[in-house]
Order: structure tokens, then sequence, then C-alpha cells
């Protein structure tokens, strides 16, 4: 709560520089008499074009100033329990900069194999795409903007499973997505702009739709009521036995990521600063590698090499390879901790703890885990006086150690046979606990929402 309150203040406070250093963006907490916009004094029922049928609008002498006051405010989070912004619509283009998408890939009624990469690709106008703001802290919390008449904005893609066939009778539930992914980059500079669907989708039959927005993540505003829609869909069916699901799908890896960063968020409040600085990873901290202790590997106490005692293997007894007897990555007879060709201890080449010349365990002599002198007392996984990388002193990625980036324990001294994988590398780190499970593209980038 303490935490909370601090971040509380901190925000206050950068709020109160940034009005004064923008008075000319609207700074300032009163009302200028000059943005004052009559159009809010009448309630639409007795003005030209008032038919019966028509709702009466609500009303306002200040521009719905206090419109928010007594409720929960949006405040740049994306409160799922429902909130109110009091933040203005902004500015809004001209009919003839009206904002127009057509999908081009893929293409309506086409079919595609099961579990196999596509692209989505859309082509759109008018819009000044690359604009993507942090969704986790600001969304919905500034105005719509035009840069040279065109709306500043990005846009996503977002595919749903419309079942038995293509030509639902019920709407489908908007919480539920097969994928989703927010376009943060401008493209071809000409309104292509794509996503790769990596892993493609299980069979069934699917919709995809475009959502265009501003650069704080809301709709697109436009000048008239009629008009084309700014955004497109099409269906198609994707065929044969795969039945994995994507995962940026709302229940995928990447899915649930990016919805427990945007909860942290939450937690934290308005404003919350960024413990780890500005890490790649994108966790609840904003760190590579996914946990709250802001360290680029995931570790609560900041050491690179993941453990809370500041060793650079991860030991809790200072052994730079996480053994008591003194061993460097564990022993050469091939003991449990180190075998080569990829044990629990460390596998070669896409090994979290790391090691030299696609040794698993990181040893020259082709040991996985271990080196040709080693002994008894060293033990792959880590003994009892300190586990590089997965004992309680410290876990790679992501546990109260921390580790560096996706280092299950460092890879200079103990490799992955002293603690590498065995004891906390990538099953209970690496990538899958700390490293791009709770960043990468779903929390950090893409993450977040979008």
């Amino acid at each position: 709560m303490a935490l909370k309150r601090l971040f509380g203040v901190s925000s206050l406070i950068s709020l109160a520089l940034a009005q004064a250093q923008n008075n000319n963006q609207g700074g300032g907490a009163t009302l200028d008499p000059e943005v004052i916009q009559q159009g809010s004094f009448t309630d639409g029922k007795s003005s030209l074009g008032a038919e019966a049928v028509q709702a009466a609008s609500a009303t306002s002498q200040n521009n719905f100033i206090n419109f928010c006051k007594g409720q929960t405010l949006t405040n740049g989070l994306q409160i799922t329990t429902g909130s109110c912004n009091g933040i203005v619509m902004g500015q809004i283009p001209a009919k003839d900069r009206m904002i127009s998408t057509v999908i081009t890939n893929p293409a309506n009624g086409a079919t595609i194999p099961s579990n196999q990469d596509f692209e989505i690709v859309v082509q759109v106008t008018n819009l000044n795409a690359g604009a993507f703001t942090n969704a986790a802290a600001t969304y919905y919390s500034a105005p719509q903007q035009l840069d040279n008449g065109n709306v500043v904005g990005h846009t996503h893609v977002t595919v749903q499973d419309t079942g038995a066939d293509l030509n639902p009778q019920q709407p489908m539930d908007p919480q539920q997505f097969a994928f989703f992914k927010g376009i943060n980059d401008a493209g071809n500079g000409q309104g292509r702009l794509s996503a790769a669907v990596t892993g493609g989708l299980p069979a069934g039959n699917y919709r995809v739709c475009t959502l265009t927005s501003a650069a704080n993540h809301q709709p697109v505003i436009m000048p008239v009521a009629q008009r084309g829609s700014q955004d497109d869909c099409v269906r198609f069916t994707v065929t044969g036995n795969g039945n994995t699901p994507n995962e940026a799908a709302n229940n995928g890896q990447k899915g649930q990521a990016a919805a427990a960063l945007i909860a942290d968020a939450v937690a934290l409040g308005p404003g919350a600063p960024n413990p780890g600085g500005n890490n790649a990873g994108g966790n609840a901290g904003g760190n590579a590698g996914g946990n709250a202790g802001g360290n680029a590997g995931g570790n609560a106490g900041g050491n690179a090499g993941g453990n809370a005692g500041g060793n650079a293997g991860g030991n809790a007894g200072g052994n730079a390879g996480g053994n008591a007897g003194g061993n460097a990555g564990g022993n050469a007879g091939g003991n449990a901790g180190g075998n080569a060709g990829g044990n629990a201890g460390g596998n070669a080449g896409d090994n979290a703890g790391g090691n030299a010349g696609d040794n698993a365990g990181g040893n020259n002599g082709g040991n996985a885990g271990g080196n040709a002198g080693g002994n008894a007392g060293g033990n792959a996984g880590g003994n009892a006086g300190g586990n590089a990388g997965g004992q309680a002193g410290g876990n790679a990625g992501g546990n109260a150690g921390g580790n560096a980036g996706e280092n299950a324990g460092g890879n200079a001294a103990g490799g992955d046979a002293a603690g590498g994988n065995a004891a906390g590398g990538n099953a209970g780190g690496g990538d899958a606990a700390g490293g791009n499970a709770a960043g990468g593209d779903a929390t950090g980038g893409n993450a977040a929402g979008e």
C-alpha cells in the first residue's frame, strides 16, 4: 500500500510539471472560456433535425469538465470493472481524410492449413501509422491528434473462432480471441501493415477484423456520421488436424502475460514507475525476464547472475558453479546434473543457463555439465551449498534471486550443469517463467493489451 501511495505521489508531481510545461496543450486546472462548446448547451430535442424518436442529449455549460467526479477514473489504465474517462476526444480529421481499411490477406473465404505460419496484411488510408503509446499506463489518456490532416495512431488485428461455420447467428464473446496483435510500426510507409501469425491457428472457422486506433488506443473518431467503416473484417477457414492454440490467443502464453501485466498496472495505480527502467521483456515491473524486481533477468535482488546473495552464479554459498565441494559445473562422470545431450542440468545451444561451445553445462571437454576433473562433491543441478541458477539463492529467469536475460545462473561460472536448467533454468525461469513468457510482444510491446 505504501508503494502504491509513493507511486501516486510521484505521478502527481510528474503531472504538475507536465501541466506547467504544456500550457499551450491545455495545461492548468481551469477551463478556458474560449474552449467552451455551446453545442453542449442543448439536448437537441428542439434543434434543427429533431425527431420524436431521438433521445435527449446530456447537456453541460462547462464541457462536462467534472463529468467523472465521484466515479472510478480511467487514469490511463485498462480497468476491467469499468471506469470514467474525462479526457477530451481531440482533433478530428476532415471528411476527405477519413480512414478506410481493407484486409488483403487472408482473402475472404480463403482456406489456410492448420498450425502453419501465415501473415495478416491490411492496407489503410489516411492513418499516420506507427504511433503506439504504452497501453499499460497511457490507455485513453490523451486526445486523438492529427499530423498533416491525418489521424496519428495504429491498428490492430483480432481473430475470433466463429464456431461450426462462417456465419454464426449469435455474437461472439469479445473476451475470446484466437489471435490478437497491435501493429505498432509504420509498415511500408504507404499504408501497408502486417502481423505475422507465428504458429498459425487450430483447424476451424474464423473472422479477422481490424481495430483502428489513435495513438492512445481509443477508436478513431471521424467527422461525419454517414460514412464507410474505418475497419474491415473477412472470414476464412483453417483446415487440417492441427489443434494447437496460438500463443497470442486470450488463453495463450502471450495473451495471459499481457492480461497479467495490465492487472499489475491497475493494482499499482496511475503513473507507477517502471521498477527496472526500460528493460525489454515487459513484466509488471517492465523488466526483461518478467519479474517484479526489475532486473533484466528477472531478479528481485538485482543480480545479473541471479543470486540473492549477489553471486554471479546464483548460489547462496558463493560458489561459482553451484557446488559446495568446489566444482565449477559439476562432475566429470556425467552425474545427474550434467549429462551431454540435453539433460536437465543443461542443454547445448538453446540452454538458458548457457554454455560455451554448445556444451551443456559449459565445459570444453564435451562433457555436459561438468568438468573432466569434477568430483563427487559437486553435483549438477546445484548442491546444498550453492546452486547456480537454481536454488533458493538465485533462480534463473524470474525467481527471487533473478538472472540476467534468460541465463539460468550465469554462463561463466557453473554453466548449465551446476544449476543451469535443472535447478531453475528454463523449467522454472529462463524463457518459460521470466523471459519471453512474461515479456516480448505479449506484455512489453503489444502486451499490454495491444
